[in-house]
């Protein structure tokens, strides 16, 4: 893997954070919901930028689903939530380029393409499973 070049790791910073403020200041989408930018990885030539992007929602125990809808399915929601988020995101790289260019004084603003992070939600079921195995390693103690 090629060594990313201190200037190129400042624009993804100032990306990043110019990104999450007008994600949550001007972006008027109704299927964007609470988004929250975990990383930009941007090109050697500042031409393209990959955003991740990790979109919070019916994770948090309300699941939003009808009475008598069973709760297994309320993974496929999640997925149908973020899948929802980051369709609406794509469609308005544009716009943020547009407004990025205005803030940031770069010759070349890079092309956006948001992509889900999966990194939180996996931390979040590796800890659960280490919480279920403490359970259960205490109750074979007792």
């Amino acid at each position: 893997m090629a060594k990313v070049s201190p200037r190129v790791q400042r624009v993804a910073d100032q990306l990043q954070r110019e990104l999450a403020t007008l994600i949550q200041l001007e972006v008027s989408d109704p299927r964007v919901g609470m988004v929250s930018v975990t990383g930009v990885r941007v090109s050697r030539d500042l031409a393209y930028a990959d955003v991740y992007v990790t979109v919070m929602g019916s994770v948090d125990g309300d699941t939003g689903l009808a009475p008598g809808v069973p709760l297994e399915k309320a993974g496929d929601m999640d997925k149908l939530e973020i899948e929802a988020s980051i369709k609406a995101l794509n469609s308005a790289a544009g716009f943020l380029r547009t407004l990025l260019s205005k803030r940031l004084s770069l010759r070349i603003t890079p092309k956006l393409t948001f992509h889900y992070d999966e990194s939180v939600a996996r931390g979040q079921y590796l800890s659960s499973l280490i919480d279920r195995a403490l359970a259960e390693d205490s109750e074979h103690d007792a």
